[in-house]
């Protein structure tokens, strides 16, 4: 270990306070998550699977394994009932048989546009438990020490896409819906 001054109940403390608050966490996003889907009848993985395959435009069924830190047999068995549906399509690269990729379909992309549509904050408890933090500090927290820890177990490659996928949220769908805010200040 890099730090040889930490003792070990000081190691495990940390571990422990750690797994439980990152459980208690969870706990919250997952149903929150499952609630905001459920109407689309998506379970989390398909919905992960499909946000991935958006920003990755195009990724190998690893890439979605890797990134939505799942196994690789979850992925394809979940990303195959998505091509089921119609919102995935599989596809080999001339340079590259021996993995399959999956892209977006338009319904697919449809589906994505719709779920951000009717995202509700207020229906989003981590987002209502942080919200007095953003009126205090003038700002969300934004977990850097967390962030810092993501980056040591998966990797730049991880931090990457996630940096990428929150871009993409900013520049993409919230860009458009300035523009169609500004259309309607415009015509008034």
């Amino acid at each position: 270990m890099g730090d040889q001054h930490v003792s070990v109940k000081e190691a495990m403390i940390f571990s422990q306070r750690m797994a439980q608050l990152s459980k208690a966490l969870w706990k919250a996003i997952e149903k929150d998550w499952q609630n905001w889907i459920k109407p689309y009848d998506l379970n989390i993985n398909e919905h992960h699977i499909l946000w991935i395959a958006y920003h990755l435009k195009g990724a190998s069924i690893s890439d979605i394994a890797k990134f939505g830190v799942m196994h690789v047999s979850t992925a394809f068995n979940f990303s195959k009932k998505l091509a089921e549906r119609g919102y995935l399509q599989f596809s080999k690269k001339e340079n590259d048989k021996r993995n399959t990729y999956v892209k977006l379909t338009d319904l697919g992309e449809d589906l994505l546009m719709e779920l951000v549509e009717h995202y509700n904050p207020e229906e989003d408890s981590v987002y209502t438990a942080a919200a007095p933090l953003k009126e205090l500090y003038g700002k969300l927290p934004e977990a850097l020490e967390m962030m810092a820890i993501i980056r040591q177990i998966y990797g730049d490659d991880f931090m990457e896409i996630f940096e990428k996928s929150n871009d993409n949220l900013t520049t993409h769908f919230f860009e458009e819906e300035a523009s169609a805010d500004r259309a309607k200040v415009n015509a008034v």
